[in-house]
């Protein structure tokens, strides 16, 4: 057996004491903001995630199910992690490395509505244009018209969607990450680094209802992280073009997720399911190409 030798004077090895310790990692975070941001709201979420994953919505592991809420298990199931991860990371970071007046630039952005009207206008009508239009191209044939119903719940929905999904992802994904990751790569680079990233965030989600269970195959999250990179740039350029806008590119994101959960079905009976992620990546995907040659690659930045 042997000891451990005490320590001689000679020695200056020292033990680091909290504080020390706390200003080691406040140094870090100023240092690496980006890298702490997407750690942070990857782990936040999937830390969070995890019981909705292993319970009877997902992987069944735990015998236990979250109950429904307004007609869905997500509320409960994906949102809390959803708020933990993008703008809480966000809002920790901003204020670590900036301080007060950060926080303040960060809120000011978030509470820009004030863009002209034709952009809201635009973000209205072409989001579900584009993706029927997309979904004309796979079925082959016109849409069935949306009942009553369907017209009726649309604009709640949307409402509902911007204080959700658009809350929780955009304060984070655009208005934290986008402005700098442009400063450091462009605009077209830097889309392209929070494209997958932001899809990526998605994968354990894709275990549970959200993204069809443990039956899932390797093919839908491959083509949803394609889909989040090729309309990244597509918020990007929204984002550029508006002054910084984060409502509206909360439009532009949930403007998406609103049609499919609410209109493409009647729209599109005959299509399977799978369907509407094919719709999203092609129309993504055209805009994106269109946005890019248009801009020769700037996205609408000065």
């Amino acid at each position: 057996m042997t000891t451990r030798a005490p320590r001689s004077k000679t020695d200056h090895r020292t033990v680091r004491t909290g504080p020390e310790e706390r200003a080691g990692l406040r140094e870090s975070i100023r240092r690496h903001p980006l890298t702490w941001f997407f750690s942070l709201a990857f782990t936040m979420s999937w830390v969070a995630w995890t019981p909705y994953v292993l319970s009877e919505n997902g992987l069944g592991v735990w015998h236990f199910g979250f109950p429904p809420v307004a007609g869905t298990t997500q509320l409960l199931g994906v949102l809390p992690g959803a708020y933990l991860g993008p703008i809480l990371s966000a809002f920790l970071v901003t204020a670590i490395t900036e301080g007060r007046p950060g926080l303040r630039a960060w809120s000011g952005r978030l509470a820009r509505w004030r863009v002209g009207w034709h952009w809201y206008a635009l973000v209205l009508v072409s989001v579900p244009a584009a993706l029927t239009l997309a979904s004309v191209a796979l079925a082959g044939t016109g849409p069935a018209l949306p009942g009553a119903a369907v017209l009726a719940a649309y604009l709640p929905g949307l409402l509902l969607q911007m204080v959700t999904t658009g809350l929780a992802e955009e304060p984070g994904w655009r208005e934290f990450a986008m402005p700098r990751l442009q400063r450091r790569y462009g605009p077209a680079l830097g889309s392209l680094v929070v494209g997958p990233l932001w899809g990526a965030w998605h994968l354990p989600l894709f275990l549970t209802e959200w993204g069809g269970g443990p039956h899932v195959t390797w093919i839908e999250p491959v083509e949803f992280v394609a889909t989040t990179t090729a309309f990244s740039y597509v918020m990007t350029w929204a984002f550029n073009r508006t002054g910084e806008s984060l409502p509206l590119v909360m439009l532009l994101h949930t403007g998406v997720n609103n049609y499919f959960s609410i209109a493409w079905a009647e729209m599109f009976p005959a299509l399977p399911d799978g369907y509407a992620a094919h719709a999203f990546l092609l129309s993504s995907t055209a805009a994106a190409l269109v946005l890019l040659v248009a801009t020769r690659g700037r996205l609408g930045s000065p």
